[in-house]
């Protein structure tokens, strides 16, 4: 008896291809360039001159391309396949990243940035499924950490290590790009050596974009894990936008490699975070995280009122690691509840809910800052994504997550 007829139901071996590991470097190598320029704003800002507003709105701009590319392409690689997808996404992050070493003013800024949301756009679906699908189903649950791991994971190490290479290294608004790029190179390399893993692709198919798509059956699984993913990213987005100015302007701290440092944090908590997601059910990790992501943002707070570094690192930690809880359990759950040929574009509509709550909220606090200045405002934004925190909470904690049955 051979080794394929001793187990039927694992389908084709993949002995000679790269695995869901290999895929989940892909997936951070792309989500890093993402958040390249976090730490670099303010050198940005020395150089061009504008306010904490424009900060803010370049950031929403590739919140926009995010969204903008899940509503319209979300469910594509569902049918031309998980390669293409991902190849072109590759293929906008190196866009974006030439943007970027042009240096030409704020024009190329927004460009940049925008191609780095198309990209990130179309590796939030497709990456993630692609880990998901090359993992065999003893290997699901190491999967989808690997999958939300990279995810976050590779956004963290994005301003980690922009901010150490614009530290101590020379031509700092140039370097952290020209060595994304040669990741990208080996990040497109990897995924031409990836089995696809769409039955029947139609590489020709034309787009047809599905909006905000979720199957009848997903829908009890979806709105609550997509409420609790709002909160977590209302979290991630005052970090990656405001923090490196709280950092250097009411701080006083102008080491970049510092703020890349606070910005890591958060994410490396929610990768924690992640990993404890599979010791417990979906019903208890989503409240739970909820409520740990609620004490992390009075941390933030208190750490905004008293001009405290060691707060608002121990608030980053502590809000990433409730992020992180209830995002893998949500994302999980809803990826789980989802039926194959829709896997994707479900998955893209978790995203752009939760991509919303990563812009929307920042760009309110860029706004206020004019009027009331960055302490005021972030303290504003703090209470008013806690109150959010907890209502979902709450919300998870009364009515927990049901799939429609099959």
């Amino acid at each position: 008896m051979t080794s394929g007829s001793r187990h039927p139901r694992l389908g084709p071996p993949l002995p000679r291809h790269p695995g869901y590991l290999a895929a989940a470097t892909v997936f951070a190598i792309g989500m890093a360039g993402t958040t390249l320029p976090t730490p670099l704003y303010g050198l940005y800002r020395e150089e061009l001159g504008f306010s904490e507003l424009m900060v803010t709105v370049i950031f929403a701009s590739y919140a926009v391309g995010v969204i903008a590319t899940l509503l319209l392409v979300g469910n594509h690689s569902d049918v031309v396949g998980r390669r293409p997808v991902l190849l072109c996404a590759l293929g906008l992050a190196a866009a974006s990243a030439v943007c970027f070493l042009a240096e030409g003013g704020l024009p190329l800024l927004f460009a940049g940035r925008l191609l780095s949301g198309l990209s990130a756009g179309l590796l939030s679906g497709a990456g993630t499924v692609t880990v998901r699908e090359l993992a065999r189903p003893e290997q699901r649950s190491r999967a989808a950490f690997a999958a939300t791991a990279a995810n976050m994971g590779g956004l963290g190490c994005g301003p980690l290590l922009a901010g150490i290479l614009a530290q101590y290294a020379p031509k700092p608004l140039t370097l952290p790009f020209l060595v994304h790029l040669g990741s990208v190179a080996v990040a497109g390399v990897v995924v031409l050596l990836l089995p696809e893993t769409v039955s029947e692709p139609r590489p020709r198919a034309r787009p047809q974009p599905p909006g905000l798509y979720v199957p009848a059956r997903v829908r009890g699984v979806f709105a609550p894990a997509a409420l609790a993913a709002f909160a977590g990213f209302s979290l991630l987005g005052l970090f990656t936008a405001v923090a490196p100015s709280f950092v250097s302007q009411t701080l006083d701290i102008s080491d970049l490699a510092v703020t890349g440092v606070v910005v890591f944090s958060v994410f490396l908590a929610s990768t924690a975070g992640q990993s404890l997601t599979g010791r417990m059910p979906v019903g208890t990790a989503l409240p739970l995280g909820c409520l740990i992501l609620v004490l992390g943002l009075a941390l933030v707070g208190s750490s905004l009122w008293a001009e405290e570094l060691p707060l608002l690192v121990a608030g980053g930690v502590c809000g990433g690691l409730g992020q992180g809880l209830a995002f893998r359990a949500g994302l999980s759950a809803v990826g789980d509840a989802a039926p194959p040929a829709h896997r994707a574009a479900t998955i893209s509509s978790f995203f752009v809910v939760a991509y919303a709550g990563i812009s929307l909220p920042v760009v309110g606090v860029g706004a206020l800052t004019m009027w009331v200045g960055l302490d005021t405002a972030g303290l504003t934004f703090t209470a008013c994504v806690t109150v959010l925190a907890a209502s979902a909470g709450l919300y998870l904690r009364l009515r927990p997550p049901v799939a429609e049955p099959r």
